[in-house]
């Protein structure tokens, strides 16, 4: 074989060396692209899967979301509707605050009104007492055992004088005679001139609060006495011990000690003498000295006494001379105006008498009157 053979063998073979490479070079290539193509269609694939886990989660939060309005409408109506409810509630418990404030004004006024039929003023004014005679031994009370002599009784009667509040604009009239009253009575109205003026009068019949009436019994020992204020400072024993040698000393005004009580938790007690006139010594002076040993005390003395209430009895009345006069007009002062009234209604031309006394109240202003009982002149 010639060299030009030899050397066309070695390009041919050489070529087809380079072609088998570049085949086996195309080949990975291809291979490769076939494996990145699967790798890629593999995270196609996962990235699907994601993208419907991403819209099936988004969906579900959607859903979730349209929920959670729908049930905020729903919870935003009922808090709607409950304060709705309460706003009702609160006007209907205003409504009966409104209510029980009126019924507890009129329960106010209706117990003023009360306390003022019924009201004893604790306090008695200081009057001269005048004893007109000796009980007799059957006319005290049955239920009264002491001696007569160791107490000193006495009866008193509290009688409550009628009373009539009388408001502004109205004036109340005592007339001489029951029959003017009545007469007054009678009419509708009365037309009182004052001065260039002239204003209606009308007259009501008076009706009194009820008063009451009631006996106070009162019986003071003669021979026992209260004290208070004694100290503890001895045992309860030797105090009694003291409390008794002290008031049986007559250098002190004291005496024979018939029986003494003691209560060391209060201080007090009482002490009953043998004979009587030391226990209303003693409660004159107020006080009294006790020897307690290194000390002395000073005690407060009291009388000792018991009282009961009896024949508690009530009464109402109407007046027959009297007459309220309301829907009084202030045309002038009160002086004035009250002149008028008096000289209008002791004309008999005017139905009217001598008039006993009259008391007008000017508008805003109010006045309790009090009536005393009639008494008939004794004849001679």
């Amino acid at each position: 074989m010639s060299q030009t053979e030899n050397r066309a063998n070695g390009e041919l073979l050489e070529d087809m060396s380079n072609a088998e490479e570049q085949i086996k070079k195309y080949k990975d290539l291809v291979e490769s692209a076939d494996n990145g193509r699967s790798r890629l269609l593999l995270e196609k694939a996962e990235a699907e899967t994601e993208k419907r886990k991403a819209e099936t989660e988004l969906q579900s939060f959607m859903d979730d979301e349209e929920r959670s309005f729908k049930k905020f409408n729903i919870d935003l109506q009922e808090v709607h509707e409950e304060m709705k409810s309460l706003d009702r509630v609160n006007q209907d418990l205003k409504r009966e605050l409104y209510d029980l404030k009126k019924k507890l004004q009129l329960k106010r006024e209706e117990s003023d009104s009360l306390q003022r039929k019924f009201k004893i003023e604790a306090r008695i004014p200081m009057k001269p007492v005048k004893f007109e005679r000796v009980l007799d031994r059957e006319e005290c009370d049955e239920d009264d055992d002491d001696d007569d002599g160791d107490q000193v009784r006495s009866v008193f009667t509290v009688t409550q004088r009628p009373s009539f509040l009388l408001k502004g604009g109205q004036a109340l009239i005592t007339f001489e005679e029951e029959k003017v009253a009545e007469q007054i009575l009678r009419l509708a109205k009365c037309s009182v001139a004052c001065d260039k003026a002239k204003m209606d009068v009308k007259p009501y019949a008076l009706s009194l609060d009820p008063s009451v009436k009631f006996e106070v019994h009162i019986q003071v020992s003669k021979k026992s006495i209260r004290f208070s204020k004694a100290p503890p400072t001895l045992p309860e024993e030797r105090m009694r011990d003291r409390l008794e040698l002290s008031f049986s000393r007559v250098s002190r005004g004291g005496g024979e000690v018939e029986k003494l009580e003691y209560h060391r938790d209060t201080g007090s007690g009482r002490v009953t003498f043998l004979n009587t006139g030391v226990a209303e010594n003693l409660v004159q002076r107020g006080s009294f000295r006790v020897d307690t040993g290194s000390d002395a005390a000073v005690l407060e003395l009291l009388p000792l006494y018991d009282y009961k209430l009896r024949k508690f009895q009530t009464y109402s009345g109407a007046p027959t001379r009297t007459v309220l006069l309301g829907g009084i007009q202030p045309l002038m002062d009160e002086e004035d105006l009250q002149d008028h009234l008096e000289i209008h209604f002791q004309k008999p031309s005017n139905y009217g008498g001598e008039v006993e006394n009259i008391r007008y109240v000017p508008e805003g202003d109010q006045l309790m009157a009090f009536f005393s009982e009639d008494i008939p002149e004794k004849e001679d």
